[in-house]
Formats: structure tokens, sequence, C-alpha cells
């Protein structure tokens, strides 16, 4: 029976012996041991998993936490199941999610920080440690079905492009399906980049009413009615990660309107208002103080009443928008609450609700309307005002000042990025209405981290954490179930310590104390750094008690540099950007060869497009027959937050570059001959982060352009596009005649020829700054 194929009859679960029956493999249907897989059931009862992780909320941006904000869904989550105030993040996003989704510490995972690095050093290896099991891969081997929808950010940036792998991508690490970015952040009205399952999407243009919210929440919605229309008995987990409230500040029109005013009292006053609420609800303890704003060097904050109205107008704004997004949020998670109503789901789903980390201070001092560029390039309140009421919109790219991410961490101190308490303790609710109701509505002061939530569910379910997967030996979680403190307020923690490091900055908690510092970059990793307190009494770190238990600090000190030799935590970041740099010689295709992109080439992905143009000179050549009245674009590289472009309009050639601050600076080439077979713009890199621009037209010179700024940092940020200019454009105006503006005649292709790297261009000067950092290590 050598040659029979496998049939109608043969097992659909592995269950039954088929003795002597093979199949055209050759192999013995026998159970477990038989041609197909067992087959995974979850245990009976067992509940569906929904974590919303929401990007940079802080601690007290939502109703039930304190803010003002319109949050009736999320304190309807909290006002049945459980609010957790005292549960804490790494001080990081891709941090944060890799220790959630392990029970690992982050830099143990393979992320010890954002994944935009690739140096080589294990606890930055910018994706998930293979001997790591995820928790999708957990569940999914426990008989889930297993979704995510929104940001991933645990895959090296340069393994996002079709030609690179994806064995760090979400449904390589367990998850049956997928929808989202798997990037650290996009355009929320018009995504650079989605991707679905292991495909990116291919879109040309938005409708005008799309926001990235909505459409991952339909998206999840839809994955589960999908699952239980099909198998009503299979429970689920639903990792939704939010690209919200990350930059840029993104949200609709009716949300931005509804805060209209509410923000004009500035941070100061906001600030305390959350505070004397968060006393009320229960959230912080009574008499517990506010401290003063924020001094330290680089992360100050002035008083509200010191700015001036231009500032005050403009800084309100970028919070109403900031309102909105969190709002947006809260209606969305209220749309995913009533589906799993409507299904009869609700009872028995676990949800938990938190933030990745504190509130962010990445807009710095003043805030941007040019998040891509403004870290790099510094401030320009004048462009950001010019563009006031834009700011939300799909035109701007924009994040508020560390203010407002002052008053989003209040009580406590400090931001995102930091180890001091504002950076990591985040708002957590856990709600199960088939276990939590004589506990709806309570509060939980346990310590409790980012690392438990894996161990606290596989508790639920009563499975061990794994050993082995694929015969893989895995490494063990180091997270703590927090299970008991469901039932029970009084349950002691059973995170009794845990270390924190972040950009060179560190942290241990042990027992009610805590040891921190602030570190500078580029300032030597010295001993004084370190700050103790007693959270016992002094939760926001008021007063530092290092000079009165000098033996406390050194234990605690010692603690910390154990664990991070244990958890892969060194070489520190000393603040010189080389591990930024530094790349595995593999990456060298990306960055030396020229390219030919065919006109019907999906968009280039990000990363992939930026090595042919990063601090460098090169040249791009169109080839095509052009003939009178074929207009259109004809290449594009960037969106909103910066880019340039070459189009034909009226027969006529035209460059655009758009600095992402809002400036337009174009040069026309002049009529195109007809019979023209090749454009060419030449990208010279003289110095000083600029670029001369030469076009020509079958070799002749048409026009030149001096002083074009270059794009970089993290623009431009969607990637290279052929004969069309998809989604966010480079020129609004022309995007509002023409939409993506797809090129009428005939385009061949596009060819990327990389050239030599500027004068002054980082990647020349690697072993200077790792000269400098050396200093610091």
């Amino acid at each position: 029976m050598s040659d029979q194929t496998v049939g109608d009859d043969a097992p659909s679960d592995g269950t039954e012996a088929y003795a002597g029956f093979q199949g055209r493999v050759g192999r013995t249907f026998a159970g477990s041991e038989g041609w197909w897989p067992p087959r995974a059931v979850a245990p009976e009862g067992a509940p569906n998993v929904v974590i919303v992780l929401v990007d940079d909320l802080g601690f007290a941006d939502v109703g039930c936490f304190g803010a003002e904000i319109d949050t009736p869904n999320i304190d309807a989550l909290a006002a049945a199941g459980l609010r957790y105030t005292n549960f804490h993040s790494a001080p990081m996003c891709s941090p944060t999610r890799a220790a959630l989704l392990t029970g690992l510490n982050p830099h143990d995972a393979g992320l010890g920080s954002v994944a935009h690095s690739d140096a080589g050093f294990p606890g930055y290896a910018m994706e998930l440690a293979p001997n790591a099991a995820t928790m999708a891969e957990i569940l999914r081997d426990q008989g889930y079905a297993t979704f995510m929808v929104g940001k991933w950010h645990l895959s090296k940036d340069s393994d996002q492009s079709d030609g690179a792998p994806k064995h760090s991508w979400p449904c390589q690490r367990g998850f049956d399906r997928y929808y989202g970015v798997l990037d650290a952040f996009t355009n929320l009205h018009q995504p650079h980049r989605l991707v679905e399952d292991n495909h990116p999407v291919e879109i040309d243009q938005y409708p005008d009413d799309y926001f990235f919210t909505d459409d991952i929440t339909d998206r999840a919605i839809s994955m589960v009615r999908s699952l239980k229309a099909s198998d009503p008995t299979k429970p689920f987990l639903l990792y939704l990660a939010h690209g919200a409230v990350h930059a840029p500040l993104h949200a609709k029109p009716a949300d931005i309107a509804k805060y209209r005013g509410r923000y004009d009292a500035g941070w100061d006053a906001i600030r305390e208002e959350r505070w004397r609420r968060q006393q009320e609800l229960g959230v912080v303890p009574r008499g517990l103080p506010l401290p003063p704003r924020n001094s330290e060097p680089n992360l100050d904050v002035p008083a509200w009443d010191d700015l001036s109205e231009d500032e005050q107008r403009l800084f309100a704004r970028y919070m109403e928008v900031y309102a909105g997004m969190v709002d947006n949020i809260d209606q969305n998670l209220g749309r995913l609450l009533d589906a799993l109503d409507e299904l009869g789901e609700r009872e028995n789903t676990v949800v938990i609700f938190t933030s990745d980390n504190g509130a962010s201070r990445e807009g710095e001092a003043v805030g941007t309307t040019a998040y891509y560029v403004h870290l790099l390039l510094g401030e320009d309140i004048d462009a950001d005002l010019a563009r006031i009421d834009e700011i939300g919109g799909p035109t701007t790219i924009p994040h508020y000042p560390r203010g407002w991410a002052m008053a989003g961490n209040t009580p406590w101190r400090l931001y995102k990025i930091n180890t001091h308490a504002g950076g990591h303790t985040v708002p957590t609710i856990v709600s199960w209405p088939a276990r939590l109701r004589e506990q709806a509505g309570g509060l939980r002061d346990q310590y409790v981290h980012v690392t438990d939530v894996l161990p606290t569910l596989l508790d639920v379910l009563g499975v061990e954490a794994p050993r082995e997967r694929g015969g893989v030996a895995l490494k063990r979680m180091v997270g703590s179930s927090f299970l008991p403190t469901l039932a029970d307020a009084g349950a002691p923690s059973e995170h009794t310590e845990q270390h924190y490091e972040s950009w060179g900055s560190k942290g241990f908690y042990r027992d009610g104390w805590e040891v921190v510092t602030n570190h500078q970059p580029m300032t030597p990793f010295t001993d004084e750094e370190w700050e103790l307190y007693d959270l016992r009494a002094d939760r926001n770190q008021l007063h530092d008690l290092r000079s009165e238990h000098p033996e406390r600090l050194r234990e605690l000190a010692d603690a910390w540099e154990q664990a991070a030799w244990a958890n892969q935590v060194f070489p520190l970041d000393e603040g010189s950007s080389v591990r930024y740099l530094i790349r595995p010689p593999r990456n060298a295709v990306y960055t030396e060869h020229p390219i030919v992109i065919p006109r019907g080439t999906p968009t280039l992905e990000r990363w992939r497009s930026v090595q042919l143009i990063w601090f460098r000179a090169f040249r791009v050549s169109v080839a095509l027959d052009f003939r009178a009245g074929d207009q259109g674009v004809l290449v594009a590289h960037g969106d909103q937050g910066g880019g340039y472009a070459l189009y034909v309009l009226d027969d006529t050639l035209h460059f655009a570059h758009n600095d992402g601050r809002g400036h337009m600076r174009s040069v026309s080439g002049g009529p195109i001959p007809s019979g023209t077979k090749e454009i060419v713009a030449d990208f010279a890199a003289p110095g000083k982060n600029l670029w001369t621009l030469t076009l020509s037209a079958d070799g002749v010179p048409l026009a030149t352009l001096e002083e074009v700024p270059m794009l970089y940092g993290i623009a431009p940020f969607e990637g290279i596009d052929v004969g069309i200019d998809r989604r966010s454009p480079v020129s609004w105006a022309l995007y509002e005649r023409f939409g993506p503006f797809p090129f009428t005649g005939t385009l061949h292709s596009v060819r990327y020829e990389p050239g030599a790297p500027a004068p002054d261009s980082p990647n020349l000067m690697i072993d200077l700054l790792r000269e400098l950092g050396s200093k610091y290590e």
C-alpha cells in the first residue's frame, strides 16, 4: 500500500492507530507519533486573553487614574476589575514588549533598547532570542488561537524588507494572524507600511477618514469573530498593541475639537488637578506630595505662566490632540468589548490594559510639528506656529513638549527613557468578570512588573512554563505570578527585586528600597550617580537617602551590577551613538550596491530605502519613453515627515523637497523634449548636511539646486515609490490636486546608485566616536 494516498478515512486528530496504513511519505499513522501531529486542546473553560498595550501612555492619562480625559470604557473596565497602582514596565517600548511576551528581563530577551541598531551584543540583538518562548508560542501550544494587531517593534529594522529574513516577525513568533506596523510608529492617518501576516499591504491612497486605531480594532474584532464562527470552543489570545499615543500625535477632527480650550490653563494646573483627583480615587496615597516641576539638566520644565502667549497657544494645541488620541483609544476599546459581549465571550475573557512606558519627553522643551527630523535639527517654533491648525492632521508629524509628559506621569518624577518612577510606573487594569465580581473596582498596590504577566497567565491555566520547545532548551522566566493578588488585596508581592537600565541610566528595586541614576551622555559611570529612596515612605522619590544609608546604597548598587551581568545588560550606552552606526558586514548589500526598481514594484521598505541616501551622494536614473502630454510622479521617497520627489507637469520636469517642517523647496528643469529616454537626478554631498542637486535629461543638464537639506534621523519615513507617490505624499499641494499622481506615460524603471559618503558622514567617524565613548565605559 505504499502508493496509497491519504484519504478521507485518515484520522483528523491522530488519536486512532492506522497500523499498516502508509501514505506516500511512508509513515505509519499511530496516535501522537503518526503523520499528523497531536492536536493541542486548551483546558476546559480556559479564558480568552486580551492584552491592550498603549504606547507612551502616562500613569495619569486615563480617567480612572486621575485624568480629565473622557475614558468611560477604560473606567468601566476598571470598575468591573482591578486597578494596579504599583505596576512597572521597562522605561522604553521595545524592552517592555519583549518582557511582556517572554516573561524575561528585556536585555536577556535580546531587546535592551529600541530595535534600531545591530551592533552585535546579545542584550541588544534587537530581536527576540531564539531560546525565549513567547506568550503566543506557549498559548498556541496549549490550543489557543493567537492574534496580534498593531505595533510590533521586535524585529531588527534591517530585517523588515521583503528580501530580509522574517524569523522575528509576529507570525514566526507564535501568532496565527497579524495586522499592523513592524516599525516603532507610523502616521495614523496615512500609515507608511501596513503588514498583514507576512506581507506588506499594497495600498496607493487611504480614504480621507482612515485612522489607524480604528483600523486595527476592526481587524481585531474580525479575527475573533471569524474564529468563534469556526470553532466556538477554542479560546484566543489577542494582543492589541496600539500605535497611539506615541508620536506623531494624530487624532480625528471631532476628537480634537472635543478638547478645544481644555488645556489653556497649562501643565502646572492640569498636573495639580490630576494629583488631587488621584488621591480622591485612591490610586496614590492620600497626602502623597506633588513633586516640584522636573528640574534636572535637559529634562527641566518651565512654569506655564512664564511662557509667551504664542507658546501657550501652541503647547495647548498639542495636548488637545493628545487627549483626542486617548479618547479614541477608549472608544475603540468600547467597540472591542461590545463585540466580545455580542459573542458571549466577555465573561470569560481576561483583559489586561497597560502602557509600555511612561509619558514621553521626546518632544523636548517646546514640542514639534516635525517629529521625524526635530531631534537632530532642533526646534523651530515659528514653523510650528505657522501650521498650528494642522496639528493632529495628516500634514504634520507632532509631539508635545515634555511639560505635558510631566503632567502625564503625575505624581512620579521624570519620563519615558528615565529609570526614575515616571519612566516605568504605568496605569494597569486587570478585568475578568467570571472571577472578579467580588473584587470589582478594587485597588492593588503590590509591586508588579511586566515580566509577571506571562507567568500569571500560565498560572491561570495551571500550565508550567516550558523548559524546552521544538528541541531547544528555553531560558527560564524570571517573572512571578501575581494571581493571588486578584482575589486578595493583602496578598504579598512575589516580585521583590527588579533591575532597570535605559540609555545608561540604571535602577534597582528590592523590598521597598530603590537606587536609581539619571545618567548624562558622555559622562563617567560613577558610584556618585546613585540616588537612594525608601519607597515605602517616599513613593515619588523626593528624599535621597544616600548619605544616611551608604551601606544600603552599596548593597543595592552591587545587586544592580550582578543583575546586569546575569541579564546581558552590558555594554552600557555611554552616549556616543556609535552603537547605532555599527552594522554587521551582511548589511553591505544594502549600502554599496546599486538597485533597479521596475515600475509596478511595491514601495521599497523604509529602512532599506534610506540606506541608499543616508549621509551620502547618490544618483537617481529614470528610464522612460517620454511623450508630450505625459505627466505624473517619476519617483518619490518620503512623505509629509520629509522627502523628495521628481514629477512631470505640463511637460515640465519638477523636483520637490520637503524638509519635514512644512518648508518646501523646488526647482524646475524646464520642458522635457519628447522622446527623452533618461532623466537623472544627481545628489552631490559636499558636507554640512547638505546636498547639491543637478537634473539632466539624456545627458543634457537642466537645472541645479544648491543647499538642499539632507534627510536623516528617521526621515524619509516612507520608502521609495516608482511612477507614483503612495499613501502620505511628499508634496501636499500636489496630492490635493492629483492624489498619488501616477505617471501616465511609459516608465520602465528607476535606478538608485549610492555614492561616496559625505565628508562629515557619521560613518566616517566611527573610530573617533568609539574612542570618545571608551573614556566613559
